[in-house]
């Protein structure tokens, strides 16, 4: 069986995933799907820090908690199951790709429920951490990047200039078609890289 990687580029309550394969040093796009990380695909649950600041602070924590729990079932599950659709076409999932924000640790959930433009962070790092624990959950090495610095490695890794790297990713969304936008291309070049990073 030839090894795959699947790569991710969240948003708030879903996820872009695309898993690649490589044949001959090429990537292969082998799927590419969008996953809900919100049991109800709400507002309120998509967004779980707007909802919490609107409640008393510990509703607010049980809020969070409660679909932090729900959003990692959901993540282990879309995993499964593309580990089994990979399975049967004779590929075996073995890493994640994940594109990380800036890094900045946050500070307390009173005072992350009390600022809004942390109440945006804190979302941001949230459904993150919910797709790096569904990885290590199943057993996927993870190969983790800040979407800030993705370009500039993968030209370094992948030994390509920034116009012929960018001209390959459009090409691989050809054969699969619309949609096929930068979250795509991201998902798809973070699992690049993460079957490229050297004993995950």
């Amino acid at each position: 069986m030839k090894n795959a990687a699947v790569g991710f580029r969240p948003h708030s309550g879903w996820t872009a995933l695309v898993a690649v394969s490589l044949e001959r040093g090429k990537p292969v796009v082998l799927l590419r799907e969008s996953v809900h990380l919100a049991k109800t695909f709400n507002y309120a649950f998509r967004q779980p820090y707007h909802t919490a600041a609107k409640a008393p602070l510990e509703e607010g924590r049980a809020f969070i908690a409660q679909v932090r729990d729900e959003a990692r079932q959901l993540a282990c599950r879309a995993l499964r199951q593309v580990q089994t659709k990979l399975s049967h076409a004779e590929y075996r999932l073995t890493c994640s790709g994940h594109l990380q924000g800036a890094g900045r640790a946050l500070p307390d959930l009173e005072k992350i429920l009390a600022a809004h433009p942390l109440i945006h962070t804190a979302e941001g790092e949230f459904f993150r951490e919910v797709l790096l624990h569904a990885s290590k959950e199943i057993g996927l090495a993870q190969f983790q990047v800040t979407e800030k610095e993705l370009l500039q490695q993968a030209c370094t890794t992948l030994r390509r200039k920034k116009e012929r790297l960018q001209t390959q990713l459009t090409a691989l969304g050809k054969p699969i078609g619309p949609p096929w936008s930068q979250d795509e291309k991201y998902a798809t070049l973070v699992a690049w890289l993460a079957l490229h990073a050297p004993a995950l």
